[in-house]
């Protein structure tokens, strides 16, 4: 889809197609108000800004459509989303048991820790190296793990803008 392409949508459709980058409603909303948008670039920032306006129940709903790290199905599952999401999580698919049982232990510490999947960017990164920042992040303050959690999530929001945009990525 080219840039005027998403400018053409109807707001609905528009919406639609901005969920598949980021899951908070509210945010797919803002976006398509904001068209048009003259570029990739022009976008990304209106992107990052209206992500960061956001409230931290915006932020939970756009986690919940992501399935767990190391776990592909479920929420981020199916359709293109779901498809930009296991490619993300490539480096998973190639995980040792250990690093597995690892992987499933800590993603359940963390969902009872914080309330929410662990959320992290994780293209190009491999299973071990996952793991490790899972582990790492299971020691924050809920406060400062939300916010790095919405980071990796505008992160992730911006890879997925280019791919909805074609751009690679």
């Amino acid at each position: 889809m080219l840039i005027n392409a998403l400018n053409a949508l109807s707001e609905d459709a528009a919406v639609a197609e901005l969920l598949h980058c980021c899951g908070s409603t509210r945010w797919a909303r803002r976006m398509a108000a904001a068209r048009p948008l003259p570029s990739f670039e022009a976008m990304s920032m209106v992107a990052d800004r209206i992500w960061a306006s956001l409230e931290p129940q915006d932020w939970l709903e756009a986690f919940r459509t992501h399935p767990r790290i190391g776990e592909l199905g479920g929420a981020g599952g199916a359709g293109r989303a779901g498809g930009w999401s296991a490619d993300e999580q490539a480096g998973a698919r190639s995980m040792t048991d250990a690093v597995g049982e690892r992987l499933a232990k800590a993603n359940r510490e963390y969902e009872a820790r914080f309330g929410y999947l662990f959320i992290v960017c994780a293209t190009g990164k491999g299973a071990e190296e996952m793991v490790a920042i899972l582990e790492r992040r299971l020691a924050h303050a809920p406060g400062e793990e939300l916010r790095i959690a919405a980071e990796e999530q505008r992160k992730i929001m911006r890879l997925r803008l280019s791919k909805l945009l074609d751009l690679g990525s």
